[in-house]
């Protein structure tokens, strides 16, 4: 994509993220914050250029310290926006910078979905069996040259594109939802498709399957978990869930609650509870 009509100052900070996204997961900080240091990183150009203050530049990072996970090859859509909403509130000072986490967390499901299906799903398998065949024929050196050329070619254009394409349609978005008010519902319908995402990890990936029965005369022994899912199927990993959240909003420190889920686990699964 073509930024001729772009100043050099955007460009320039566009090159820089577009650069500075292929260390994305270098860093993983755990399920706690994910990706959130290799964001920060990327969208650096942009902070640094539009907060020359400290404190505003220092408060812009904390911003991002949240959780993220975008497939690398596609989220450099989200940084691009994100970059265009950076410069939006330095320049206005009633901007709500609760919609750029908002809107941040709404790209991520569908985003990763997209970028999964095409560059993990399908261009890598693409390249891994055009890689396999050449190297399977007389053992040449070209068929990991060509993986990776096929695989790496289309990555690179696609977060080069979306880099631009994120920035160009966010800030004229931005622009355009500020002027005409529509910026709370956009936050709330982010806020909603964000929260919706975090409950289906939160029930995918927290599980908990009670293994106590109560004895029956005649008949098969009562599975306690077949009563808890006829209350609320996933009940139990949902409160777990909430109360980890309240935790963290009274300031508990993140890493004595992943320590606490791993004694609390091992107690379970020793007592034989579940």
């Amino acid at each position: 994509m073509s930024t001729k009509d772009l100043s050099p100052e955007d460009r320039k900070m566009l090159h820089g993220i577009f650069l500075h996204s292929f260390n994305v997961f270098a860093h993983y900080c755990g399920g706690a914050r994910g990706a959130a240091s290799g964001f920060m990183w990327s969208i650096l150009p942009a902070i640094e250029r539009f907060y020359p203050d400290k404190e505003r530049r220092r408060d812009a990072l904390v911003r991002h310290s949240t959780w993220y996970n975008i497939t690398s090859n596609v989220g450099t859509f989200c940084m691009g926006i994100v970059a265009s909403m950076e410069r939006e509130n330095a320049a206005s000072p009633d901007f709500d910078t609760h919609s750029i986490d908002s809107v941040k967390a709404s790209l991520m499901g569908p985003m990763s979905g997209i970028g999964d299906a095409i560059f993990w799903g399908v261009l890598r398998v693409i390249a891994v069996s055009v890689g396999m065949a050449l190297c399977a024929q007389n053992g040449s050196i070209l068929g990991p040259i060509v993986f990776l050329l096929i695989y790496n070619i289309p990555s690179w254009i696609t977060r080069w594109v979306l880099t631009v394409l994120g920035y160009r349609v966010g800030s004229s978005f931005i622009t355009r939802i500020n002027e005409s008010g529509l910026m709370g519902i956009v936050t709330k319908l982010a806020s909603t498709l964000g929260l919706l995402m975090i409950g289906a990890m939160a029930a995918s990936f927290v599980k908990f399957n009670c293994a106590i029965s109560i004895p029956m005369p005649e008949g098969d022994p009562v599975m306690i978990q077949t009563y808890l899912d006829t209350i609320f199927i996933g009940l139990i990993p949902l409160l777990y869930t909430l109360g980890c959240f309240k935790l963290l909003k009274k300031n508990v420190n993140v890493n004595w609650i992943i320590i606490g889920t791993m004694v609390i686990g091992l107690v379970l699964g020793l007592t034989g509870i579940c």
